[in-house]
């Protein structure tokens, strides 16, 4: 095993919050496991053997890191946040769609610019938790305006679609560029596996792929609530009642007889 202090000291903090909010109440018991296994990514990605790897040889290893802390792990661990925290925080600009979306892309695209992701890697012990430390919290503020916002299916649709948008070009870039971009990995020690370009490559589709699966599978599954409404809306609106039109699945069946007046 390869523990840092993600594994032991991050993910330990983490665990101990989601235990005082199942103590104070106010949070499901699925959104309770839902935090649970925010956590365990957390730890499982620094303390497997992923972490060595990211810290010495491959920058797809590194990337997965990072994506765990920016986009898997946060929207779990705010499904964990009891309701009456959530109101309390909501009075904080962070927490608000068109500052928690901007901070993330702020936070997403300067660490991964060559010369700073190259300095994280030569400075482990300080920098690089810096850089991770970044990643989850801009990645809760992110992620909590979705969870926990008073905002319509269709805005958080729209919120997600540009949060998908903006983040997208990032991992394509990494994939399409045709030279290694980070002299840390172009350098690294390397017995098996990729040589350096290949690794961005591998890097930049698994970054496209996994956004493509949050981000767009999060954005149709609040669009389709979107529609679900706006037809239940449209179903017993005061003209649909005024012309006494009945929603679709209220509709007489052919052959049944209407009551007489």
């Amino acid at each position: 095993m390869h523990p840092s202090a993600e594994a032991i000291g991050l993910a330990p903090a983490l665990a101990v919050g989601i235990a005082v909010a199942a103590r104070g109440g106010g949070v499901s018991r699925p959104r309770l496991v839902a935090g649970a296994l925010g956590v365990g990514l957390v730890f499982a990605a620094f303390f497997t053997q992923l972490e060595p790897l990211a810290n010495h040889t491959f920058l797809w290893a590194h990337l997965l890191q990072n994506v765990v802390l920016a986009e898997w792990a946060p929207p779990l661990l705010v499904l964990a946040v009891p309701t009456r925290l959530a109101e309390r925080a909501a009075r904080f600009p962070l927490f608000r769609p068109l500052v928690a979306l901007p901070l993330w892309l702020v936070a997403y695209y300067t660490w991964h610019l060559p010369w700073i992701y190259d300095a994280a890697l030569h400075n482990p012990h300080s920098l690089l938790h810096l850089e991770h430390f970044t990643y989850l919290a801009a990645g809760v503020c992110l992620w909590w305006p979705v969870v926990h916002g008073r905002y319509s299916a269709g805005a958080k649709a729209a919120y997600l679609f540009g949060a998908f948008v903006l983040a997208s070009p990032l991992g394509l870039l990494l994939a399409l560029i045709p030279r290694a971009i980070y002299p840390f990995y172009v350098h690294a020690p390397r017995t098996w596996g990729p040589g350096p370009l290949a690794d961005q490559q591998i890097a930049g589709v698994t970054m496209a792929a996994e956004e493509a699966l949050v981000f767009f599978g999060a954005f149709a599954g609040f669009l389709l609530r979107f529609l679900a409404d706006e037809q239940a809306a449209g179903a017993f609106s005061p003209t649909a009642r005024a012309t006494g039109a009945r929603p679709a699945g209220l509709r007489a069946a052919p052959g049944t007889a209407r009551p007489r007046h």
